[in-house]
């Protein structure tokens, strides 16, 4: 079974998060030490670790039924990732006079390189899109669910599409059980809330 519930994870235990983008990495060493390196996903995948916040017992009992819904691993969700949530100006395509739908991406450049993360969770009402730098205020529209932005008319050859915008990560609960304890009656506590990254 897979699902998806578009909810996002509760923003006030969310800001105290750790953990961040991985990468998954095959690394052959000979015996002169050299290495040989195999990148086995081209894109990262985040992991997180949201106990620490766990602060208040309005959020304990929040998470609970939270996580209840969810079914633990069995239903994804929404999450505000603090670290990187936003988008400015992003390149989304180019027109061909013919496409109308353009996929929200974010691009990461260092060093020459650039990675293009396709956004499909973008946060309704934040999405601003831009053609040939200048804002359109009608004949579009964004999907919030897949991220798409979709023109009423296709936009000419050679113009360039951008797009700024907030987005959320989709993920799940990496693990069926809870672990709770209440520490005193205002404070509960569960040490580790692992969530990780799902594709879509």
């Amino acid at each position: 079974m897979t699902g998806f519930h578009e909810v996002r994870f509760p923003d006030a235990i969310a800001r105290g998060a750790t953990g961040g983008p991985g990468y998954d990495t095959t690394i052959l060493a000979t015996v002169a030490g050299f290495e040989r390196r195999n990148a086995n996903w081209s894109q990262a995948r985040g992991r997180w670790d949201v106990g620490s916040g766990l602060k208040r017992r309005e959020d304990f009992t929040t998470l609970i039924a939270f996580f209840r819904a969810r079914q633990g691993r069995a239903y994804g969700f929404r999450f505000k990732d603090w670290t990187d949530f936003r988008g400015e100006a992003e390149r989304i395509g180019t027109g061909d006079g013919a496409t109308k739908a353009f996929q929200l991406v974010k691009r990461y450049t260092s060093g020459g390189e650039e990675v293009a993360r396709l956004v499909k969770k973008p946060v309704a009402g934040t999405v601003a899109v831009h053609r040939d730098g200048i804002a359109l205020a009608s004949g579009w529209s964004v999907d919030a669910a897949t991220g798409l932005i979709t023109f009423a008319s296709a936009p000419a050859p050679g113009a360039v599409i951008t797009a700024s915008f907030d987005f959320d990560v989709p993920v799940r609960f990496d693990t069926d059980q809870m672990d709770l304890s209440l520490d005193t009656y205002d404070h509960g506590s569960w040490p580790q809330i692992p969530i990780v990254e799902i594709r879509l």
